[in-house]
């Protein structure tokens, strides 16, 4: 069975067994940040559309949930920014009528500044917004935000969400060498974090193939320094993923989940291997030779993501 819409269960490192909802497609944006694990971003406007039919993406959850998969949040994200799908309250009612499992919404945080749009999702469990930034000049070099956003209406949206918000508000900090790993960079975003209501704090490092190739992570005595500095957690310290899916065919099956989720060549085996396949080196092959699969060589791994 594919879907177009859902992927996972993943056990995500923040959320456990995560089951994904993309409400957007073709890696549609409005930040450009130099990270992506999805590569170029074809860019938006900030015009809230409906990418997506909602009676589709329902469709496909209800046919998870009659299957019976076990999964412990339902975590809204995708092929880009879910804020810029315009239904997206309709979206988390209706997930959250049909299951008691917590309802989660990860944003790069660029839409909050609209009450409306704050308005729209006061009523997920959970929200996990972006602040990699500390002033304007860092915002456009790290997240090159499309048009005319600026920090400070940016922040402001977190912050003013984040005063509001009943839920649990989990904010990312995701850390690039060079960019906002300074002491300068860090005592900047300590102040910035001291104006929001947050219940957990994760610190991030690029460990998939971004889209700028001279993209750096902080080595590891820089991150307990960051941790130091900021509290928080470093994600790196949580569990490592691991994969499913629905489809039945496994190169469907690895190509839908590299759509939305790089992997590299241990978890794609590994996958396989839970999946029961026998040939594996002969899959790994022709993998390497769809023209839709781009293979990024990183030290020892070869990321795996599908072209846009």
């Amino acid at each position: 069975m594919e879907f177009n819409y859902i992927y996972g269960p993943i056990n995500s490192r923040r959320f456990g067994l995560s089951l994904g909802i993309s409400p957007v497609v073709d890696n549609t944006c409005n930040f450009g940040c130099v990270y992506c694990q999805l590569g170029k971003t074809r860019y938006s406007d900030h015009k809230r559309e409906e990418h997506v039919p909602l009676q589709a993406i329902i469709d496909e959850f209800e046919t998870v949930l009659e299957c019976g998969e076990h999964f412990d949040v339902v975590s809204i994200v995708g092929d880009g920014e879910p804020l810029l799908h315009k239904d997206i309250i309709s979206l988390i009612r209706a997930l959250k009528s049909r299951t008691s499992r917590p309802v989660a919404l990860i944003t790069n945080g660029a839409m909050l500044h609209e009450k409306t749009v704050r308005t729209d999702i006061y009523e997920a469990d959970i929200v996990s917004p972006s602040l990699d930034a500390f002033d304007e000049t860092s915002f456009k070099r790290i997240n090159r935000p499309y048009g005319g956003l600026s920090f400070e209406a940016y922040y402001d949206g977190i912050r003013t969400f984040s005063k509001a918000y009943s839920g649990e508000l989990w904010l990312e900090i995701m850390f690039v060498k060079d960019m906002n790993d300074t002491d300068e960079a860090l005592e900047k975003l300590k102040e910035k974090l001291q104006g929001i209501h947050y219940d957990r704090l994760y610190l991030n490092t690029p460990v998939r193939p971004p889209t700028e190739t001279d993209v750096r992570a902080p080595d590891t005595e820089r991150m307990k320094h960051i941790q130091k500095t900021l509290g928080g957690i470093p994600i790196d310290y949580l569990s490592a993923p691991c994969y499913q899916s629905y489809a039945e065919d496994d190169m469907q099956a690895i190509k839908g989940l590299i759509r939305r989720h790089p992997m590299h060549q241990f978890e794609i085996e590994g996958f396989l291997k839970d999946r029961g396949r026998e040939d594996i080196d002969a899959f790994m092959q022709r993998l390497a030779k769809e023209n839709d699969v781009e293979i990024i060589r990183k030290g020892r791994y070869r990321m795996h993501r599908l072209k846009h």
